[in-house]
């Protein structure tokens, strides 16, 4: 059996386990962008903000008046960095000025080319905006994890990108065959 320290999770989802009530993480999934000795880094991907990319774009002074765009929920992605754009994004062969390829089919964007794409109507068509990131220093979440504060499994694209918002913790959890909703709120250890 492999040791909590020695996972890798890049790749993978995070799901908050019902008796976790840190206000920025209860009932979130969370996609998992690096994890090393360093630490680990991701985005929410199941918190749509009350806002889309055309307000967005109107922020940053961007013309996406005619992005097909436009009406694309913009995300909240963690409690870190909530200023900065993290844009995860699946298939897109475009050379950003500041990605990180975080497995074969998915990378994370960072750098406002991708947004000038989005706003002119190109870049990836299977793409999510979010604002902010999660982030856990060398050995938090593994202790989190000891702690069964989080559910991990590793990520299918089509959870991230097909699967309406609200539905993505459960889908999540499907994997593993858990029903989230019949779990207890209190934590225990066998």
């Amino acid at each position: 059996m492999q040791s909590v320290q020695n996972l890798g999770l890049r790749h993978h989802f995070l799901l908050a386990m019902p008796h976790l009530e840190d206000p920025n993480f209860t009932g979130t999934l969370s996609y998992l962008c690096d994890h090393d000795e360093n630490g680990t880094m991701g985005v929410i991907v199941n918190r749509p903000l009350e806002i889309t990319l055309d307000a967005l774009f109107e922020q940053l002074e961007l013309d996406g008046e005619e992005s097909p765009h436009r009406n694309a929920p913009v995300y909240y992605g963690g409690p870190t960095h909530k200023d900065r754009g993290f844009i995860l994004h699946r298939g897109s062969s475009e050379p950003w000025d500041s990605s990180i390829q975080v497995d074969d089919d998915i990378a994370l964007t960072t750098s406002m080319d991708i947004l000038l794409a989005l706003a002119a109507g190109n870049g990836p068509e299977e793409f999510l905006v979010c604002l902010g990131c999660a982030g856990w220093e060398a050995g938090q979440l593994e202790q989190e994890l000891k702690d069964n504060a989080w559910l991990t499994v590793e990520a299918q694209p089509d959870i991230l990108f097909k699967v309406p918002a609200e539905q993505r913790l459960g889908a999540a959890a499907g994997i593993l065959g858990v029903d989230l909703n019949l779990m207890s709120r209190e934590a225990g250890h066998s």
